[in-house]
């Protein structure tokens, strides 16, 4: 890839990024729309558990799961092979 196909790509990616930056201003959500009815704020230790705690048991369990019920023989590491000089 030359200098100004990089260059363009760059420039590209650069106003994309801004463009999506300007349009979902989060100056938007301080105004309240007819018929929200937001409910009650979480505490630190139900955010902890539902985006931290909740997706690390979540991926153990399926681990877990996959390591057991994995039905396959070839558990040995291969033996490589003599480089010929």
């Amino acid at each position: 890839m030359d200098k100004k196909n990089a260059l363009r790509a760059g420039a590209l990616a650069a106003g994309t990024t801004l463009m999506m930056l300007l349009m979902s201003s989060p100056a938007l959500a301080l105004a309240r729309d007819d018929g929200d009815d937001p409910g009650q704020g979480l505490t630190v230790m139900e955010t902890l558990g539902q985006f931290v705690l909740a997706p690390l048991v979540l991926f153990g369990v399926i681990a877990g799961l996959v390591m057991v019920l994995d039905r396959s023989t070839d558990r040995q590491p291969k033996a490589k092979a003599k480089a010929k000089a």
